[in-house]
């Protein structure tokens, strides 16, 4: 999804919160249960571009349909390189409804939980500011 894809490179968090459903369910590397909303999964980008650094996409991969995408990124956590992949679902109005995100190596994944973990107090209350729930990530 090219304009996904230009508001993450750009760090235009508006942008990217704009293509969001309402109800976009948001399914992490690292917690066992999806997180549903735009409020949470809004705050959780957020606080992805904050751990992650030398973040760039490599690969799109758009479906037969048009509404299914694969952006495959390479990033770093802390000192650990991180390969990943974002699998995004557009709804009838072409809005991102469905985010499943997949990282590999195991190292990098243990990494991006505690990473991620220890941002999420913050998003959180970002996404209760929102209107958002506050789920533990991780759980």
């Amino acid at each position: 999804m090219k304009s996904f894809r230009q508001a993450v490179e750009a760090g235009d968090h508006a942008a990217i919160e704009a293509l969001l459903a309402e109800d976009v369910v948001f399914t992490s590397p690292v917690a066992f249960k999806p997180y549903p909303g735009k409020a949470i999964t809004a705050a959780i980008l957020r606080g992805v571009t904050r751990v992650f650094t030398d973040f760039r996409y490599v690969r799109e991969i758009v479906g037969a349909d048009g509404r299914d995408h694969a952006l495959v990124f390479k990033a770093k956590v802390g000192d650990r390189e991180i390969d990943g992949c974002d699998f995004l679902h557009l709804d009838e109005d072409g809005l991102i409804d469905d985010f499943t995100v997949m990282v590999r190596p195991l190292s990098a994944a243990r990494a991006l939980s505690e990473a991620m973990g220890a941002q999420f107090d913050r998003i959180a209350a970002e996404a209760a500011g929102a209107g958002g729930g506050d789920r533990h990530f991780g759980g």
